[in-house]
């Protein structure tokens, strides 16, 4: 039986490697009982939030490289963003989400998957939508 597919956005990805609200929930999505996917600009938007840690200096420029050559080495499959971008600019105008996000809807939808985000204002976008069975967010535990 195939296995279900995950497309993972940069919000879950970077969870992989840096210990954030929700990283253990990321995590749990390497056990391998999906099959992950993404759009091949997550390396970009990774790199994005690398550089901004960086700027701020929570991580140096070696930590950032390292997280950089483990995203390298992570089990998905990599789909172009020039072959999702016609359906992802339908998502924005539909959603009022970003093209960028719209790739990973786009993607999620065309391996009837389901997009995992830590992105609250994607899901809300489209939480009233019926693109909302696309998607789930990854959220930490509430303490107490």
């Amino acid at each position: 039986m195939e296995r279900p597919t995950a497309v993972v956005d940069a919000s879950v990805a970077v969870k992989w490697f840096l210990d954030e609200p929700g990283s253990l929930e990321a995590r749990a999505l390497l056990d391998g009982s999906r099959s992950l996917a993404v759009p091949d600009l997550i390396y970009a938007e990774v790199g994005n939030v690398l550089w901004k840690h960086v700027r701020r200096g929570t991580l140096t420029g070696e930590e950032a490289q390292a997280v950089l050559e483990g995203l390298g080495q992570a089990p998905w499959s990599v789909q172009s963003a020039a072959s999702l971008v016609a359906a992802a600019l339908e998502i924005a105008a539909q959603t009022g989400c970003t093209v960028y996000d719209g790739l990973y809807l786009a993607l999620a939808i065309g391996r009837d998957g389901v997009l995992v985000t830590a992105d609250r204002r994607l899901y809300e976008r489209v939480e009233t939508t019926e693109l909302a069975r696309y998607i789930e967010v990854v959220t930490a535990p509430l303490e107490g």
